[in-house]
């Protein structure tokens, strides 16, 4: 069964409780377990990980390239800045869909540019929690069918 990581950055681990105007009331384990049941349906396994520091995700990409076909990537502020976490992700040759749960083109101005889009297979924003299971659709189609 192909296995997808499932990689948060920083402040995720607060989802519900920030901004619930800009990110909803779902939760992080609330993701994690509508993530759980699309995988079961979709025939992924999938690890979940959040980290509030860069270099623990990517640590965590770098391992993603001999225990995962993919990696759904909703790397937070990191998105915006990290130029680490893009080369992380171009040096592993996995697919990775970035995901948001707000629509970043229409936040600040800041917020438009992403490093991650480059290396990406795509980027699903503004849907909330249904984007991780649009990206986990979308691997699936790539990985299942292999």
């Amino acid at each position: 069964m192909p296995s997808v990581l499932i990689l948060n950055g920083p402040n995720l681990n607060l989802l519900g409780t920030r901004q619930p105007d800009v990110y909803g009331a779902t939760t992080l384990a609330d993701v994690e377990n509508m993530c759980a049941a699309a995988a079961e349906v979709l025939g992924l396994s999938i690890a979940f990980e959040q980290s509030n520091h860069e270099g623990t995700l990517i640590d965590h990409i770098h391992a993603a390239k001999s225990s995962h076909g993919g990696i759904v990537l909703n790397a937070g502020a990191y998105t915006h800045t990290s130029i680490a976490l893009m080369d992380a992700i171009a040096s592993v040759e996995l697919p990775v869909v970035e995901v948001h749960l707000s629509n970043i083109h229409a936040r600040e101005t800041f917020r438009h540019r992403s490093y991650i889009a480059p290396v990406a297979l795509g980027q699903i924003c503004g849907f909330g929690a249904k984007g991780y299971v649009l990206a986990l659709e979308v691997l699936a189609e790539r990985l299942v069918s292999t």
